[in-house]
Formats: structure tokens, sequence, C-alpha cells
């Protein structure tokens, strides 16, 4: 299949054939009618369309399905999504234009008032068999939303398979095609490369920078704040560590999973921060909302709690999939409430429009899961609104947030070597990890002891905006900080830019004019603060085995020898969890000493 790609070039007709009768929307948006014309043309069984969130996907699925409907191309409609909130969600998107969905089908005919059912993935995993049988029976389009979830488990992707295979037309949706695995998606087309791997393949695709160009999406502010975070590892080491700078991946789990503990001073800092900027939105937006997407129930609560008493307003707290979570989020969208805190759910597909600024308090570093939530932010209501996400300066989430333009496919294969399309670097940090359970002192590996956040504080790091960084380390309340938090909610992208490139400006100004002695962050532009990478930290690894190797051949000390009097001398924690500033100092130090040697 050839992949479309929809520009607002595009010179298209509003009005569809049978399109009326159905009562559907007068106008639809330009990337819709061109997939419609492109389906029409080809009336194909199997329909791949890729839409950014908040582009519209719903709206396009349910104008083909009145079509395919009225023309007797179908006698029935089924939509699969990925919670009960989604299809209920559909259910009532579908009834807006005259096609009636039963979202509580469980079983059984299906009364004759209705045009077809909403179902979940899950339930289709229950009884496949059953939803077969409906297919076979009557002429049937079957909707797959965020298709990527028939990827989620084998049997989700076996039960669609075997439910869906004889459906009479298949429209498969998704704002994120691609998977961190290599679960195959069902009735999804993948085609092989030139290197040789097979990438899923869109019949039509409208990516995030198209529809930022087309107004249909706002742009996005991400506020990034580091921070020094001090933890206590199962081994019983205590930590410190600054996000931002060079740590192991375990590290950088345990330093953001400290900075997202409620008890330290990171969260309610960063949640004073993203209130200031909701407030400032609502003066052009007033009914503007806020959303913190937290890693667990009990994350979430405390979260609630945090907000209650930063703003004196209480936040909707969405703990579960349920009926009553359901409905806490339609009353919150209807309302103009300021804060909802959620766990996972709301982070994909959920319309709430209104949702204008976001906190990512998760430690989950998917591209798939944050681009979904960033979607919760992005769907524009008028024009040169902004939606604003504030992140920890987390190098994953940081390159993400550079990356919104990108389109991703999902890769069915991996090179040869394991682990190399996701990290390069997997097979040589597996023997770096390796030689140093060898080489390194005794860590206690035997005793585990529960992880444990013992304090945290909140650092403004930088803005990200349209693949550009911008701002100089701020305190929390500082001026510096309010400069950013002020930015005004209406604007257009170019006046985005410009307005940050002001607040670096004046800001660099500022710092110039105080004594060094008063210079207690880094006093250096986001640009030429880069983020250090995991690579970056594995090369010094590397190279600090290497002194040491050479410093063991000369002294014919043990190799765990040396770690262990390098590891004594300099303190800190084993080579495996030191921070980039840690091997730093044990590089200058096994140096020296070799210096004193010859």
């Amino acid at each position: 299949m050839v992949t479309t790609t929809a520009t607002s070039s595009h010179h298209l007709s509003p009005a569809f054939p049978g399109r009326a009768p159905w009562g559907t929307a007068g106008k639809l948006r330009a990337w819709q009618q061109g997939a419609m014309e492109k389906y029409l043309q080809e009336q194909p069984r199997d329909f791949l369309a890729v839409a950014t969130p908040g582009a519209g996907k719903t709206t396009f699925a349910l104008t083909l399905a009145s079509w395919l409907l009225h023309h007797h191309v179908v006698q029935q409609v089924t939509v699969i999504a990925p919670t009960e909130h989604l299809k209920k969600q559909w259910a009532a998107a579908a009834a807006r234009i005259g096609i009636k969905l039963d979202p509580e089908y469980s079983a059984g005919p299906l009364s004759k008032e209705y045009d077809g059912v909403a179902l979940t993935y899950a339930g289709v995993g229950v009884r496949p068999m059953l939803h077969r049988n409906r297919c076979e029976q009557r002429k049937t389009l079957v909707i797959l939303d965020e298709i990527h979830h028939a990827g989620d488990s084998k049997s989700w992707g076996e039960a669609c398979l075997e439910a869906f295979e004889p459906a009479t037309r298949r429209l498969a949706l998704t704002g994120t095609p691609f998977r961190s695995d290599t679960n195959p998606i069902p009735f999804v087309t993948y085609e092989e490369g030139n290197d040789g791997i097979r990438r899923s393949s869109a019949d039509y695709t409208y990516g995030y920078g198209n529809a930022l160009g087309d107004g249909v999406v706002r742009p996005v502010i991400f506020l990034s704040y580091s921070g020094n975070m001090r933890w206590r590892t199962k081994a019983g080491d205590e930590i410190a560590a600054r996000l931002g700078e060079p740590m192991t991946k375990d590290a950088i789990s345990q330093a953001w999973r400290t900075a997202l503990d409620p008890r330290g001073d990171w969260m309610p800092n960063v949640l004073r921060a993203a209130d200031q900027r909701l407030a400032e939105v609502r003066k052009s937006i007033p009914d503007a909302g806020g959303l913190v997407i937290a890693s667990d129930q009990e994350s979430a609560r405390a979260y609630a709690k945090l907000i209650r008493e930063i703003t004196g307003h209480r936040a909707t707290l969405v703990l579960s999939d349920d009926t009553g979570a359901s409905h806490r989020i339609d009353e919150f969208s209807e309302s103009d409430d300021r804060w909802m805190v959620a766990v996972r759910m709301v982070s994909e597909g959920v319309d709430v429009p209104r949702l204008a600024v976001g906190v990512y308090a998760t430690t989950i570093s998917t591209p798939l899961f944050f681009a979904q939530a960033v979607g919760r932010f992005v769907r524009s209501r008028r024009r040169g609104e902004t939606a604003s996400v504030f992140l920890p300066t987390i190098p994953s989430l940081l390159g993400f947030a550079n990356e919104m333009e990108v389109e991703r496919d999902h890769t069915l294969d991996r090179p040869k070597k394991a682990g190399e399309d996701e990290d390069p670097y997997a097979e040589s940090e597996k023997e770096m990890a390796e030689a140093e359970k060898q080489q390194d002192e005794d860590t206690g590996e035997q005793d585990m002891l529960p992880f444990e956040a013992l304090e945290s504080d909140a650092v403004f790091d930088r803005v990200l905006y349209n693949s550009a960084e911008f701002g100089m380390q701020a305190h929390p309340g500082s001026e510096e900080e309010q400069d950013y938090l002020g930015i005004p909610g209406l604007l257009e992208p170019d006046q985005v830019q410009l307005l940050l490139q002001k607040r670096q400006a004046r800001q660099i100004a500022h710092s110039r004019k105080k004594p060094d002695t008063e210079a207690d962050l880094l006093e250096l532009p986001a640009e030429r603060r880069p983020v250090v990478s995991h690579k970056e930290l594995l090369e010094l690894r590397k190279q600090l085995n290497t002194m040491v190797g050479a410093y063991v051949h000369q002294s014919g000390k043990p190799h765990g020898v040396v770690h262990t009097e390098l590891r004594r001398v300099c303190g800190g924690p084993p080579s495996a969890e030191a921070t980039a500033g840690q091997i730093r100092e044990r590089i200058k130090k096994v140096q020296e000493w070799a210096t004193r040697m010859r």
C-alpha cells in the first residue's frame, strides 16, 4: 500500500453521496475529506488511517460508516475501543449523527433499534466466536479504534483475527501506529523496506506537523524541571543525583521515581508552577483545565491532596476504568473545574477538549504512551490556543518532546543484534554489567531492601518548543520562572517562538548583571546545556574500565580491589550506579595513581 499524507492544499468537496440523509456534520476537514475520497475510490476491504491525536478520527470513521450503511454496503457496525469509557464515547458520538450503537451489548440477538455495537478489545478477547457469528450473519463494518491495542496481548490479537476475519469491511484507526514490541497488529499491512525490516503501511496519514500547520491541533510548550534527588537503593546505598545529568538507566529510573514521590519537594513545586500556568491560560480561555497523569492510585490520591492544598480547590480524581470513573470524566469535561488527576486511562482517546495544561507524573517512558498522553492536550477549539505540558528533565522524555512531528511506523522485525533497534548500546551495556559484577566489590544483592525516595527539590530547567530549547535554570517562584509561566494562553505559533526568544534574552541579560558569587545554578542557556544521553554515560564507564584495566596491568592489583579503593577514596555507589561526575572523579584519580607509578 502507498501512504497518502494530507495537507491543507487539498481542495475537496465537503459533500459526499449519501451523507446528508444520515445527518452528519455540514463540513469535514481537508484530511477527513481526503481520506473519504481515497476510500470511496478504492473501496478496500481493509483500510488503515493514521491521524494525530485530536485530528478527528471519530468524525471520519462515522462519516464513512454512514455512507456504507446508507449504500447498503454493510448492514451493521461494530466498534472496538481500548476502554469502557471510550466505547461509550463512540456510542454517544454515533448517536449524534443517527447511528445507534449499543455500548452495553454482551450476548444474544441485538435489539432492532440498534445499528450495531460498541465493544472493548478485552470484551472481544472473552467471546470471539460470538462476534464472528454476528459478522457471518450480517454484512458488517468493523471499526478498530487505536488498533495498536490489538497487539497488547497475543490473545487479544488472535481474538480479533478470529472474530472479524469474516467482516465485510474493516477500518483501522490509530494516532500512534508504532509499538515498542514486535507483536503483529491484526489487519495491518506490513511492507519490507530496503533494510529487510517490515514496517506498518498506512493507507492514509495525517501527522501532527500537518495538523499543526492546518490549525487543527495546538502547538505544545513543554516546561522541563530538574532538581537534586536523593534515594536509597535496594542494596542499601544512598545515592544523590541531579535530574538531567548523565546516569545509568537504573539511576535515571530511580531519580525519576524520587522526583514523582509526593512526599518530596519536586512534585509540590511543579504542581504549583502548573497551576500558575493554568491561571495564566484561563485569562484567555476561561474554562481551560489541567490534567495530572499519575503512575498509580496511591500517587494519584496524594497529588489530588496536594492540588487542594495548593489551589484551595478539589481535583477530580479518576482512579480506574469503571462506570463511576467514566461519569467523573464526563462531569469534568462539561464543567469549568481546574484540575483532574488520573491513572493512565485518560492518556488515550478520552476527549476533554478544554484540557490545556498537563503534568506528566508517570514513569512510563514509551514513545507510544508519551504521544497519546500529550494528545490529550492538543485538540484545538479556536485559533491561537497553546498547550503546556510539565515534564521532569529525563533524556527520553525530552527526546520525545523534540520529536513531536516525527511520524513513526510499527516495526515488526528487529535488526540482527538483539535490542539494537531500540538501543544500539544494549549488548555493550550487558557486557559492562557482567564485568562490573565480577570487578566491583560486593554490592549486597543478597540482602535487598525496598527502594526508598529520601528527598527531592525542583529547579526550572528549560522550555522546549518547536524542536528548540529556551531558558536558563531558575528557582521555583523566581522572577525568571514566572517569565515562562506567564506566557499568554492565546498566541500564534510564531509569536510563541518570538516571545520565548525574548524571555531567554532577558534572562541572560539579568544573569550577567549578578555577581558570580550569586550564581548557584547553571548559568547557561538550555541549548548549551544538552541533556547527556545514556550513550555518553556508557562511554564514560567504558573509559573508567579501560583506565582501571591499564592500572591493573601496571600495579598487579586485581580489578575488584582497584574499584573498591576508587569508591572508598572518591565516594559514591558502585560504578554501575555512579553518575557522570562520580565516574569522571574516579577516572581522574586512577590517572593520578598511574602517573605516580611511572
